[in-house]
């Protein structure tokens, strides 16, 4: 495994070798992920040469033979551990996403973006009916988010949720808060007007430009001083964190989703001082798969209003390009 930038290029690879144990999805869509940026930065390990992309939707192109909960053409959406060690105490407790010699789709195992993508039977989950493509591509970061706030955090009705940082982990994470009943205030900048408007729409109470409003007024207003029960950095910015250990309330639980790529400076004082809950998440796990599937078939929460880009593949250069540029919100890229 590597952290070095790598050089990123699209060209012809063989299609998968099925094997015993796997099924090829055909893919349908994959999303350009904050890791993929990480990855061509040379911040995130990985296994080159590998394809990248795990967060994907497909259809079953073929199964093993020794396979048989799965049939050709259904619609699926896929976890993306594509190896465990499978004895250590956290693979035996279903907890893979820590397992030390995981190696997943995109990084240490070919990925998809490509037309194949092979993976592990005990990974697809079945697509709901009323989820399309382009949406279900996205049910991978929001299964990143539900382990983050509904199986790491815990929030209440009637608590007041404060995320920092409006890309698509900090819009997906407003909603689930939003559906446990909690009063959420999404804090970016100037320069995310349109996002802070599109969670509006999806149900977020008080958006704040930190250049244009104080973020700390408001949280003092809306609990008369108490501060914020729970915060959650989905930016990956060190000013964001900082905010949040300002914002969040004493014996609050401060809840970091968004990955930094760099070390950063924090005073940890301060959250001693008032005996915040630091919580860290990681990727995903198999419940908070099946809470986000259920949250999006439920309409509870929706993926596609973060859609705002659907490229072809050969033009990935371009999608990276905005992703990294923070134009557009979820950016999409389609197997030719």
């Amino acid at each position: 495994m590597s952290r070095r930038g790598v050089s990123a290029h699209i060209g012809d690879t063989p299609e998968p070798t099925l094997r015993p144990g796997h099924v090829i999805v055909e893919v349908k869509a994959c999303g350009i992920c904050g890791t993929d940026l990480h990855i061509q930065a040379g911040e995130y390990l990985v296994n080159p040469p590998v394809i990248m992309g795990h967060e994907f939707s497909g259809v079953i192109a073929e199964a093993a033979p020794d396979v048989t909960e799965w049939q050709v053409g259904q619609r699926v959406v896929s976890l993306v551990y594509f190896s465990t060690c499978g004895v250590c105490e956290l693979c035996r407790s279903g907890q893979w996403n820590l397992c030390p010699q995981r190696k997943s789709v995109g990084s240490g195992a070919n990925g998809a973006f490509a037309r194949y993508v092979l993976a592990p039977a005990c990974n697809p989950r079945l697509l709901p009916d009323n989820v399309d493509f382009i949406a279900g591509a996205v049910v991978e970061p929001l299964a990143c988010c539900t382990h983050g706030l509904l199986e790491r955090a815990t929030v209440r009705p009637g608590d007041l949720v404060v995320v920092l940082g409006p890309g698509a982990i900090g819009l997906l994470t407003a909603q689930i808060a939003v559906a446990q009943g909690a009063h959420v205030v999404l804090i970016g900048t100037a320069a995310d007007t349109d996002r802070m408007e599109l969670s509006r729409r999806l149900g977020t109470h008080d958006t704040v430009a930190v250049e244009n409003d104080s973020p700390k007024a408001l949280v003092d207003r809306l609990t008369r001083g108490v501060g914020a029960d729970v915060v959650c950095e989905c930016s990956g910015a060190g000013a964001a964190a900082r905010l949040g250990f300002e914002l969040v309330r004493r014996r609050g639980q401060f809840l970091q989703l968004g990955l930094f790529g760099k070390r950063v400076e924090l005073d940890y004082d301060q959250a001693v001082f008032k005996e915040v809950d630091i919580l860290t998440s990681f990727a995903s796990t198999s419940a908070s798969w099946r809470h986000a599937i259920r949250l999006l078939e439920q309409g509870k929460v929706q993926t596609r209003p973060l859609v705002t880009d659907v490229l072809p593949l050969d033009e990935w250069a371009a999608g990276f390009e905005r992703a990294r540029n923070r134009q557009g919100v979820k950016i999409i890229l389609i197997p030719a």
